[in-house]
């Protein structure tokens, strides 16, 4: 098998969309299928780290959920450039300090309308009970909201 490198993504947003628009995110850690974010001594550091940077204004995060091996976010940037400095200093912080081996990049898609946002954050709930890791969403303990 000859393995291809994954194509570095842009993430610029375009001139017209305003500061603060809010995205649909996804971290993923290597190697995927592992059981890497939810363990305690690392789930903690990463929920407050993203609590961090909520409260000291570097991103507004809506929802912010772990997965064992990947993250899902609805977070909003101060400026245009800031997402992806956001996520490259997040992620360098949070592989130092609980030693998270992330994979490069992550995605991004913009939500444009209320009802997006919606359907993007029952998604985002609902992650750990498709998998199977609890019978509720509400049961699930890898979550910040910073509503």
């Amino acid at each position: 098998m000859i393995f291809t490198p994954r194509e570095k993504l842009p993430h610029e947003p375009p001139s017209w969309v305003k500061a603060g628009a809010l995205y649909f995110c996804t971290l993923c850690v290597q190697p995927r299928g592992a059981d890497l974010l939810t363990r305690a001594e690392v789930g903690g550091i990463l929920l407050s780290a993203a609590e961090h940077y909520h409260l000291t204004l570097r991103w507004h995060a809506r929802l912010f959920l772990l997965m064992p091996d990947h993250v899902h976010a609805l977070v909003a940037f101060p400026s245009s450039g800031a997402m992806a400095s956001c996520w490259r200093d997040w992620k360098r912080y949070t592989a130092k300090t609980p030693g998270v081996c992330w994979q490069r990049d992550f995605f991004d898609h913009r939500i444009r309308n209320d009802d997006s946002w919606e359907l993007k954050a029952d998604y985002i709930r609902q992650n750990p009970v498709r998998n199977g890791l609890v019978a509720r969403a509400a049961d699930w303990p890898w979550v910040f909201a910073g509503e």
